[in-house]
Formats: C-alpha cells, structure tokens, sequence
C-alpha cells in the first residue's frame, strides 16, 4: 500500500503531491487521483515562469470520464514544467510519482509545505472515501 502513497512526499486534500527539494517543489497527482479519474487524455500546465498560490487551481486533467482542476501544494513560480505530457498525458495513469510529474516550482514561502499530509494522513483520508 505504501507504493501508492509514497512516504517522501506531501499531499493536499485535493489530491496533489509535492516533493520537496529545498525550495523547489515537484507536483503531481496521486495515484488515487489518476485511478478516479481513468484514462488520461490531455493535461494542461501553465509556461515557467507562471506564479501559482497556494490552494488555487493552476491546471487541469483531462480523463475519458471528466475533467479536473489541478491545485496548487504550494506558492511559488514555475521553475519547469513535463514536457512530455503535452504528447503523452497517459504517463500520468502509469507512473504518477515518476515520469507523470507535472510542473517544478520554486516556492515563495517553504513553510506552506509543512500545513501538507504526511503520506500516512493522506492514506487515512482517502480510506475514509
């Protein structure tokens, strides 16, 4: 159970994760996130340089079923975002916590990364679902 919910990594309630790497952070979306949402079709990631906050929708996910925002973990501006996605959104079903990433940020206020779920607080809120 633990692969589906890494223990390295923070989680919103919206079911992003964030690695944090000194004040870069990599999102994505969890593995429950990519599973209710089946296949993926399409994604849509703002150009570096964009300033995203906290708590508000930055992107969305395109699924065979529906289409869904994607929040932000953290504050901050896109340092990088997966290129690969534009071709290949599906990398997202298959692998969401490696090759499926979608953006790097550089975090204005690293302190918002400590109001993110652990892994095991995520895998308690998910189970209640």
């Amino acid at each position: 159970m633990s692969e589906m919910y890494p223990e390295d990594l923070k989680y919103t309630e919206e079911h992003e994760w964030a690695r944090i790497e000194g004040d870069r952070a990599v999102v994505g979306i969890t593995h429950y996130a990519q599973d209710a949402l089946g296949d993926i079709v399409y994604v849509d990631i703002p150009q570096v340089g964009t300033t995203v906050t906290a708590g508000e929708a930055f992107g969305e996910v395109e699924s065979t079923k529906s289409v869904s925002d994607i929040y932000s973990p953290v504050s901050g501006t896109i340092a990088g975002r997966n290129e690969q996605l534009d071709k290949s959104p599906e990398i997202i079903n298959s692998d969401p916590y490696g090759q499926g990433w979608l953006v790097v940020l550089t975090m204005t206020e690293a302190t918002e990364a400590d109001r993110l779920m652990d892994a095991g607080a995520y895998r308690d809120m998910v189970a209640e679902k």
